[in-house]
């Protein structure tokens, strides 16, 4: 896949997609209303987080369009298994930066019911993960997913970076 396309893809995915699950439901369900403010340093915690997970979830989504060629959608996936910038640190940064950003929307907003819906939304996403994208990568990319999988927790960040194994093939 090209590039542009690419990335036309995953624009068009990220508005779907996580712009649904962190944007139109949690709008729906507070109206983006706060709620009955919590102490000073929490709604600050909050949009701190909101800023480095929109960040994060940006640079995920370049990475799959730069590096893997291809998009997060299940209908055109990446030609390249990805493995730089923040996938060196978390498999699955884009989920990640998602239920951050509902988490950040609950205490920027002060709304419980927020903080409910990110680990209902972690768990459909880590079920999702488990019985669907694991074992697809493992069929389209081998031992290269396997040796990255087993490196590279999927949930909890590593510190050190994940340095990917420099096969003889490569130039």
């Amino acid at each position: 896949m090209r590039k542009g396309v690419a990335a036309l893809g995953s624009a068009v995915f990220f508005v779907v997609a996580p712009g649904t699950v962190a944007g139109l439901v949690p709008w729906m369900l507070t109206g983006w209303t706060p709620g009955r403010p919590w102490l000073l340093p929490v709604p600050l915690l909050g949009w701190a987080l909101l800023v480095v997970s929109a960040a994060m979830l940006l640079h995920a989504f370049g990475r799959f369009v730069a590096q893997g060629l291809g998009t997060p959608a299940p209908v055109a996936p990446t030609e390249h298994l990805v493995v730089t910038g923040a996938y060196r640190h978390v498999r699955n940064p884009m989920y990640v930066a998602v239920v951050a950003l509902i988490l950040a929307q609950g205490l920027a907003l002060s709304r419980p019911v927020l903080l409910g819906y990110g680990l209902v939304a972690w768990a459909v996403m880590a079920a999702f993960v488990r019985v669907y994208e694991e074992p697809v990568l493992h069929r389209q990319f081998g031992a290269e997913y396997e040796n990255y999988r087993r490196a590279v927790r999927g949930w909890l960040p590593r510190l050190e970076p994940y340095r990917a194994p420099v096969s003889p093939d490569s130039p």
